[in-house]
């Protein structure tokens, strides 16, 4: 039965086609007959128990430079007129992320909302992590220069980042040394009200850094994104590359103990990254990204996949 599909996204003229995650959801949907709408987050209105936006219907083709084409723009009660609501703008998670997924938690007894607004705004990245810790590095949440050099001491190598930050953006690596550590901290205090995440660095880094895609708790894939010449990072969105990989048993076990727990949250589209096969780090679920390099490398299409895991839990609702 074809859906009505609101997809909540930033806009369409700025994406890279060739990568990008959520028009590759698009395509899927509009294959299968899905009717597509587009509108931006700050777009979102509420009014007498309602929430709405003026979106606009959208047909999506893999035409670089042409790729989509706009119709009119409607008034679009998202509770009564969608039953898919994907929540698919970039962070960063800010205040204007939260206030969207609260509005949007006021349909979710109407239309399905993916990811589940709620647990969105209750698993951002670094924080929903820590729930799995035996899986992770050395960790130290902290605004403290002090907490910070006493960890640098134990560790000799460490790893500075925004505790909600994306996109590989403002990930430092600070030496035994500790130069620029005090520096450092006192930026991240300025420019973030908020704790940073400081973690033993993993010289496994320099072997990638390894997304995995779980869709509804199954794996669907995976992709090693390789740093950089002379970076640390390896996200693609800072030059990183793709490379096709398989999983490792450690990976596979991390997997199999998140994917009932992203299941029972809602999650239904997550990607997981983890370093040297063992070290998880982060659990995206904000606008998670590589289904399109994960099909190029693998043959699969994780984008029906998605779908079908859509599908199943509007049929389930009734």
């Amino acid at each position: 039965m074809p859906l009505t599909v609101a997809v909540q996204m930033d806009p369409l003229h700025s994406i890279n086609i060739a990568g990008d995650s959520s028009f590759a959801l698009m395509l899927a949907a509009q294959a299968r007959g899905h009717r597509l709408f587009h509108y931006a987050a700050e777009d979102l209105n509420y009014q007498a128990g309602r929430v709405w936006t003026r979106a606009h219907p959208v047909t999506v083709q893999r035409v670089e430079g042409n790729h989509f084409s706009f119709g009119d723009p409607v008034k679009l009660d998202l509770g009564d007129q969608a039953d898919v609501v994907l929540m698919r703008q970039d962070p960063p998670f800010d205040l204007g992320y939260i206030t969207a997924t609260h509005l949007l938690d006021r349909i979710t007894d109407r239309t399905l909302v993916v990811n589940d607004p709620a647990n969105v705004r209750n698993a951002p990245e670094k924080l929903f992590v820590l729930d799995y810790a035996h899986f992770m590095p050395p960790t130290l949440v902290t605004r403290s220069v002090e907490e910070a050099r006493l960890f640098l001491a134990e560790h000799r190598s460490i790893v500075v980042k925004p505790l909600h930050g994306n996109g590989g953006k403002a990930i430092f690596k600070i030496d035994q040394d500790g130069q620029n550590l005090s520096s450092l901290i006192e930026v991240f205090n300025t420019a973030y009200r908020e704790p940073h995440m400081v973690q033993a660095f993993l010289p496994e880094i320099v072997e990638g850094d390894k997304r995995i895609v779980l869709v509804d708790g199954e794996v669907a894939g995976a992709i090693n994104r390789m740093p950089g010449e002379g970076e640390i990072r390896s996200n693609l969105a800072v030059g990183g590359s793709a490379a096709k990989t398989e999983l490792t048993e450690r990976e596979r076990e991390i997997c199999a103990e998140l994917g009932p727990e992203l299941r029972r949250r809602g999650l239904l589209f997550v990607g997981i990254d983890v370093i040297g096969g063992k070290w998880l780090t982060e659990i995206n679920v904000t606008s998670p990204t590589g289904i399109v390099a994960i099909d190029r490398f693998n043959g699969t299409d994780t984008g029906a996949m998605i779908w079908d895991a859509i599908e199943r839990r509007v049929a389930e609702r009734g």
